[in-house]
């Protein structure tokens, strides 16, 4: 048995069967559409959108919105292709391990640990920003040592005045998030999914109510140097970033892209889908055209109403409600309520990816890939509750510990690698098993898959060296960890 053996597609198939000791299929379509805008809509556009203007491309964010999202449609469809065909919990995970063999499936396995468990961390930062300028209502704040982490120094600006130079210690806030979204997701699969919905319905209302009002207080002066000429930019860690042009687009691309991160989310739930050959595709893709539509108008309003130097000042935490605050003075209410409504907003997307990272080492395990305890149920409530807990220890070590933008980076970098790694499995799956069921197929194979390969690979690019080092550092890790003890224990061998 090589490193490159296939598992067979009907073992799979026979894996996502019903059975006593198996996940509970309680999700439709309509869970599963909320589930991906639960996933979507959060950090990547209330947080993720300012920090690339600011960083990389001006008002032009909204051309690597663009970008973004043809990679994330040319993924899309490949994911929707799999998950109708492969309906088992495992994402990226479980299609590679049929198409390209076990150590294929190992690296995208242990990559989108960056997608899904430093996603949530990230998720769990911008949250705790954000619940400060909620505190700041009633004339509080969390001190900044306890809700940064120690890599991190106070400018002064804002909530922190008289604390400049004062250094983090721990984010408290995002620990704590964390915490008790673990809690509920322990609690259910079909719990968990009708807290996202409501959550959903009020995220989407607040989104479109700032795109309606804010639309009338765009500056067209911010907008006038549309596209920025190509030059470097260093942010307040130190960090240099291609600012304007082709490139400067592209690292937008490869930044913002967090903020479609989640709609392949839904695919690690097709083991509780009840008609996953059905559901899949409208969850995934459908789940993807909306976000898409709403965030070019959001990013188009958040530029033209706030300035590029804003966001690398004042406004370069909990942005959107900055840019209310100073430019929108006869909506000042509208600040708060987006505040409360992000914070909510932000729960449902680290609930989503908390539970795609267990769903994916649920498989794993398995497989023997990884220790039995991640694939325990629970007794009660049928959740691998022991995963659960040990990421809650992983990822809220990131969110207590770790800056923001780091980990946001590093997220988009192991999901585009992951996205990159799908569409060529659905090319090579059509060649080598073309006469397989496929409840929905990709169009023009081999095209679409080259395309996504290539767009998610110029948005790697565009992340620069420092998250290409990182990413390489990380799968170095995780072949140690594979000849190790995975390819001893895998059932498969």
């Amino acid at each position: 048995m090589g490193l490159f053996t296939k598992k067979p597609i009907n073992e799979l198939i026979k894996d996502s069967s019903d059975g006593e000791n198996g996940l509970k299929r309680t999700l439709g379509a309509g869970n599963l559409i909320a589930m991906g805008i639960g996933a979507i809509i959060g950090a990547g556009l209330f947080v993720r959108t300012a920090a690339a203007a600011a960083n990389n491309a001006g008002p032009s964010v909204t051309i690597g919105f663009v970008v973004a999202a043809i990679g994330c449609a040319f993924a899309g469809l490949c994911y929707a292709e799999f998950s109708s065909m492969i309906p088992i919990a495992g994402s990226a995970y479980t299609y590679s391990y049929a198409t390209m063999g076990e150590l294929v499936a190992w690296i995208i396995g242990w990559d989108l640990v960056l997608e899904y468990a430093v996603g949530a961390a990230t998720v769990g930062i911008a949250w705790s920003e954000y619940l400060n300028k909620l505190l700041e209502v009633f004339g509080m704040h969390v001190p900044y040592q306890w809700c940064h982490s120690p890599f991190e120094v106070c400018d002064g600006a804002g909530a922190f005045a008289g604390q400049a130079g004062v250094s983090g210690i721990m984010n408290i806030p995002a620990l704590l998030i964390i915490f008790l979204l673990t809690l509920l997701l322990i609690r259910g699969t079909k719990e968990s999914a009708f807290v996202n919905g409501i959550i959903v319905v009020s995220k989407v209302a607040i989104v479109v109510l700032f795109i309606t009002l804010g639309w009338g207080y765009i500056n067209p002066a911010n907008h006038a140097n549309y596209i920025p000429e190509p030059t470097t930019y260093t942010d307040v860690q130190g960090i240099s970033h291609n600012y304007g042009g082709v490139w400067g687009i592209l690292g937008a691309a490869g930044v913002v892209f967090f903020a479609f991160i989640g709609f392949d989310a839904v695919s690690t739930a097709a083991q509780e889908a009840k008609n996953p050959k059905k559901d899949m595709p409208i969850g995934i893709l459908g789940s993807l055209v909306i976000c898409t539509i709403l965030y070019i108008l959001f990013a188009h309003v958040m530029t033209g109403v706030a300035t590029i130097e804003d966001f690398r000042t004042q406004g370069r935490e909990a942005s959107v409600a900055f840019a209310i605050k100073t430019y929108m003075v006869d909506h000042l209410w509208l600040a708060n309520l987006v505040t409360v409504a992000i914070l909510f907003g932000f729960s449902s997307v680290i609930l989503v990816m908390l539970m795609g990272q267990s769903r994916v080492f649920y498989s794993m395990s398995r497989d023997g890939l990884v220790p039995k305890m991640f694939s325990e149920l629970h007794p009660k409530y049928s959740t691998p509750y022991k995963s659960n807990w040990i990421f809650f220890v992983l990822v809220g070590a990131f969110a207590a510990f770790v800056p923001g933008d780091i980990v946001g980076d590093m997220t988009s970098i192991g999901t585009l690698f992951a996205f990159m790694l799908v569409c060529a499995g659905v090319w090579i799956l059509r060649r080598t098993d073309p006469d397989l069921p496929r409840q929905f197929k990709v169009p023009a194979v081999p095209l679409i898959p080259i395309l996504g390969i290539l767009v998610c690979g110029a948005m790697i690019a565009g992340l620069g060296w420092t998250n290409w080092t990182r990413l390489g550092v990380w799968l170095l890790l995780g072949l140690i960890i594979y000849f190790g003890y995975s390819r001893k224990n895998s059932k498969l061998r």
